[in-house]
């Protein structure tokens, strides 16, 4: 929080609210359920934090040693006045408040504060929470070797594949992500034969077949006593029976580009510079048009968040960096392909991948 104060100084904001989304509980260590009733962290600049939440969710709030004040609201109550109670004059201020806070929340505290200047939270928070401390990279690590572990089932024809559909695949690997300590499945993505070539494919009912990739990305959130959970991400390609000279080739390909793009992710380097080694690789064989999307993004509370590892973005990599390196290949139509681990800049500024499951294309008979 500290740290958050500091920031809202240097950008001139004067009270941040947090709402639904990441910010809270990262901040707080709570998690709001994401209902139509108001629960809003005013943060000011100097000042006791408080925490408005419906009086229905007051006992999820977990001890706070101090660090807020807590304002549980009846229903007989407008929660909105409380908030604007609590920032007090706001004419010529800077408020900011969550990405993902609900419209209907913006839009009526704008109506009660009009003089006052609207930003978006993850200005503040972003640049701060994409920096990982040694608590936060030791919740990464344990959730990559949790994912880790359930590829290592994958990989050995734990899952039998053949005959079976994209669902019931999809749910195999997100029971294990559970058995393996995760609290909740974020995704479990399987496409197979030509679904393969949808980055975000939804599993259904098509029947996998003989000869076909498989593209297999799934992760979760895992908690370490009892915090607010950071998040695994995998995603390993394989094929059901011995690829083709094309299929082995393209993967080949993307094998070279991931492993180069990994090695490129030092401290001092740009994340779009990142994006353009992987990019490279595959343009050079001929396969730049069928690389169609980003080579990361960021990861930690969220399976999504800043850096992103995307053309365009000058951002410069740091020590505590955790983000994903994922390229793929698709031939729209016919197969796909991705490899992707999830990838920490240590204390020395070097990458260290923290997914070692197998990188080669595992061949699944079963």
């Amino acid at each position: 929080m500290d740290r958050v104060r500091g920031r809202m100084s240097e950008l001139g904001v004067d009270t941040l609210l947090l709402s639904h989304g990441a910010d809270l509980p990262w901040l707080t260590g709570y998690r709001a359920m994401p209902l139509e009733r108001l629960t809003l962290l005013v943060l000011p600049l100097t000042g006791d934090p408080v925490l408005v939440v419906p009086g229905l969710e007051a006992p999820r709030v977990a001890a706070t040693d101090g660090l807020f004040a807590l304002r549980p609201w009846s229903d007989a109550e407008d929660p909105i006045d409380l908030v604007v109670d609590l920032i007090g004059d706001a004419h010529g201020s800077r408020l900011a408040i969550s990405d993902r806070a609900w419209a209907t929340t913006l839009l009526a505290l704008q109506r009660r504060l009009p003089g006052a200047e609207w930003i978006e939270a993850s200005g503040v928070t972003s640049p701060i929470r994409a920096v990982k401390d040694a608590d936060e990279l030791a919740a990464l690590r344990a959730a990559g070797a949790a994912a880790d572990r359930v590829a290592a089932v994958l990989q050995s024809g734990g899952i039998p594949m053949i005959g079976r559909t994209e669902a019931e695949v999809s749910a195999r690997l997100g029971a294990l992500l559970v058995e393996e300590g995760h609290s909740a499945v974020n995704f479990a993505i399987v496409g197979s034969g030509p679904n393969a070539a949808s980055p975000h494919h939804e599993p259904g009912g098509r029947v996998i077949g003989r000869g076909e990739t498989v593209v297999c990305d799934f992760g979760g959130t895992l908690s370490l006593d009892g915090g607010p959970g950071y998040c695994s991400d995998i995603t390993r390609t394989v094929v059901t029976g011995a690829p083709s000279d094309e299929v082995a080739t393209c993967y080949a390909v993307l094998h070279e580009a991931q492993q180069a793009a990994v090695a490129a992710a030092v401290a001092g380097v740009t994340a779009a510079s990142v994006d353009r080694t992987a990019r490279d690789i595959i343009e050079a064989a001929g396969l730049g048009d069928r690389f169609v999307h980003r080579t990361g993004h960021g990861i930690g509370i969220e399976e999504h968040e800043d850096p992103y590892l995307v053309v365009g973005n000058e951002e410069v990599l740091v020590p505590g960096h955790a983000f994903s390196v994922e390229p793929g290949i698709y031939e729209p139509g016919r197969f796909g392909m991705r490899l992707e681990d999830i990838v920490v800049i240590d204390a020395h500024g070097a990458p260290e991948s923290l997914n070692r499951a197998d990188h080669q294309l595992v061949v699944i008979d079963a």
